[in-house]
């Protein structure tokens, strides 16, 4: 198993940028998709993007312009930079690790953090 851990969320005007940050423990020798993905009411989980063995990068299309996905060699954690933010981009962002794709499909990740609250006002 993998603990996960965000931080970084907060609030933000709209064209601001976050980088949002997930720190991972545990059986971290396992190749893992980490995704990250994103909570609305009344909506279903969006995947935003992933990566996987360091390198392979996936977006979605909502965010596939303003957004970032990296790893650390070192540590695992993961990091989600965020530019350019809009009011629709408000939700709560969660990390995620599973063992296999499609990436962007929350129910084939096994492990969740917490979640951070990413607001963006006009």
């Amino acid at each position: 198993q993998v603990q996960l851990v965000e931080s970084g969320g907060g609030s933000v005007q709209a064209g601001g940028s976050l980088r949002l940050s997930c720190e991972v423990s545990g059986n971290t020798y396992r190749r893992y998709f980490f995704g990250w993905f994103r909570q609305t009411p009344g909506k279903e989980r969006e995947g935003l993007a992933a990566i996987y063995d360091r390198e392979i990068k996936y977006y979605g299309d909502s965010v596939k312009d303003r957004c970032t996905i990296s790893q650390d060699n070192a540590n695992y954690t993961v990091y989600l930079q965020l530019n350019d933010l809009k009011p629709e981009d408000t939700g709560v962002y969660y990390c995620a690790a599973g063992y296999g794709g499609p990436w962007y499909l929350a129910r084939r990740y096994d492990f969740w953090g917490q979640g951070t609250q990413v607001t963006v006002s006009a």
